[in-house]
Order: C-alpha cells, then structure tokens, then sequence
C-alpha cells in the first residue's frame, strides 16, 4: 500500500478536482511572552512577539487541499469588513477558484487566540451564527451548481455558523448523488438528518456520541457496531471516526479498519478534523480504495496534531509521514 500511496501523492494529486463548501473563517494568532501581571486588573500581560493569520474552517479544509496541489474551489460567505479583506487576499495567494464565495451583512467569522509559550490565554470570536436564508442562500446553491460538474468530490465542512443550513446540504447532496460525486461531510451537532444520503461522515468521538441514543466508549466493538447502526439510519455509505490518540476508525460497508496514530507529541488537535476529511476526499477523488484514503488522511493528521495552531500539510510533510 505504501508505495501506491507515495506514487499517488507524488504523481495523481494535480488531476484531482474537489470543492469545499462551508463555514469559513479567519484563524488570528498573537504568540507572545508573560513575564508579569497587569497593575490595572489581575491579569497576565502578553507581549506580542509575532503575529499569524491563516485560515479556518472549512477554508482550512480547503488550505491542506491546496497546498498539497489539488484543484481546488471553495464556497462559503464573509462579511464586508477588514478581516474579509484579509481573507480573499490569503485564498488569491494559494491560487484557488474563489470565486463562489459570496459576502453578506454578517461579519466574516474570526478567532483570535493569544497564546504564550504553547498555552492558550484567551479567544476572541467574531460572528454571527445564524442560518444564512433567502437571497444569500440562493447564491451560494446557484454557484454550487454552477460548479458541481467540473468536479470529482464535494466536501461540506460544518462549523455550525450559518452556512450548512438543512436546505443548503440536501440541494448540494442530492446534486453530488445525481451527477454520481463523491459527497464528504464533517458533521456539527446531533442533526445529521440533514446529512442523509451523503457519501460519509467524518466525526470526531464527541461529534459521533451526540447523534447516538447512548454515549459509547473509545473501543473498536462499540464503534464498529454503533456506526453501522448510524450508516443504515442516514443512509450512508460509511463513515470515519476520528478518535484523538486511538487514531481513527473506517466503516464502509464489510470493510472496516481501525488505523492507530502513530505515537508522538501532541501540541494541538485544532484543524486535523480539516486535514482528515482533506486528503480523504483528496484520495477518494484520485481513485484509491477507502482503506488507502483512510490510512493516508490518519498519516496526515498526524503531521498536524504535532503543529501549533491551525495547520495545513504540505506534500513533503505527506511523503515523509507515509
């Protein structure tokens, strides 16, 4: 298997065609020092030393695609505002088809997290999490279909903020059924009917335990017999759980595999759920069976849960995790 896998990486990437439909957002970092307490409250003060901006979401999804050398398109919503600004300007920079995305009166979704050393010491968000309705998401279904052909796979990457609302995922999953793509999704929340058809679902262990009538341990039995259990019930071809430190889990049908993580330091889980179901569809897309996909998207996240902060991993990273 490893030797496909390489030759896929290093030779079938480019002709592979997925598009990322999603929330996405703006990820702010200021890393910096705390050497003392402010005197106007009881509070660390953080002297900024650096400063990161990259992107979240489902455009993080759309980051690892594209710097492993996918075509790659993406649609989503942003607010008229700075951070919007900031935004197109990092997707104009990776050379990816943006021109779905659509903005609106909401502010682009962004968090900014202060970090010193590897400890987090405050998040701010900037949002509006309500469905998105009306014109806008006619919109965004009219550039979905006007896309949905010249594709191979459809991620939709849902971070509950707005985009994946119930209509939107059943106009884009019975498109990708009837034009016979591969439909992906990362799941939010316990309503997965919204998800029925889909090709599989992504969740991590917490994700997978909301849509269940009993919460399940992080053990092989449960997992196998409680996700067959969730195919039937949403009508699914398979499904992948991701399970931190056990790594993660794939049902398809008779085939199932439990692909343990490879043993490491762990900085930040933060993104890899984006980077699993990334190369999963990447590989799904370029033909490989789903055991290879899964095996390659487990090998990726563990490139990821060694960073800092949202990452996304690059083709030599890929090839050396292989």
């Amino acid at each position: 298997m490893v030797d496909g896998l390489k030759n896929f990486v290093e030779n079938g990437i480019g002709a592979c065609k997925i598009l990322v439909i999603g929330d996405v957002m703006l990820d702010k970092y200021y890393f910096g020092e705390v050497t003392r307490i402010s005197p106007e409250a009881p509070v660390p003060i953080a002297r900024v030393l650096k400063v990161k901006e990259t992107l979240g979401g489902a455009a993080n999804v759309l980051h690892n695609l594209a710097l492993l050398g996918c075509q790659t398109s993406i649609i989503g919503q942003i607010g008229r505002d700075n951070h919007g600004e900031i935004f197109l300007s990092k997707l104009k920079s990776l050379g990816v088809d943006y021109s779905g995305m659509i903005e609106t009166s909401k502010p682009t979704t962004t968090k900014i997290r202060v970090i010193s050393g590897h400890q987090q010491m405050i998040r701010l968000d900037f949002e509006d999490s309500s469905e998105i309705c009306g014109a806008d998401s006619d919109k965004l279904i009219k550039n979905f279909s006007a896309q949905v052909e010249n594709v191979d796979a459809v991620i939709i990457s849902d971070y509950g903020k707005g985009v994946c609302s119930k209509k939107i995922c059943r106009e884009v999953i019975g498109a990708c059924r009837a034009a016979k793509k591969y439909v992906i999704v990362d799941p939010k929340g316990d309503n997965w009917q919204k998800y029925f058809d889909a090709s599989f679902i992504t969740p991590n262990l917490k994700e997978f335990n909301a849509v269940l009538p009993k919460k399940i341990a992080n053990v092989d039995a449960q997992i196998e017999e409680s996700a067959q259990k969730v195919i039937e019930e949403f009508n699914l071809r398979g499904l992948i759980v991701t399970r931190s430190a056990e790594g993660l889990s794939l049902i398809d049908g008779e085939k199932i595999s439990h692909i343990k993580a490879r043993a490491q330091e762990v900085f930040d889980v933060s993104g890899a759920g984006d980077t699993v179901i990334a190369v999963f569809a990447l590989a799904l897309a370029g033909k490989l069976d789903s055991e290879a996909a899964a095996y390659l998207a487990n090998a990726a996240a563990g490139v990821v849960v060694a960073k800092v902060g949202t990452y996304a991993v690059n083709r030599t990273e890929l090839l050396n995790a292989i």
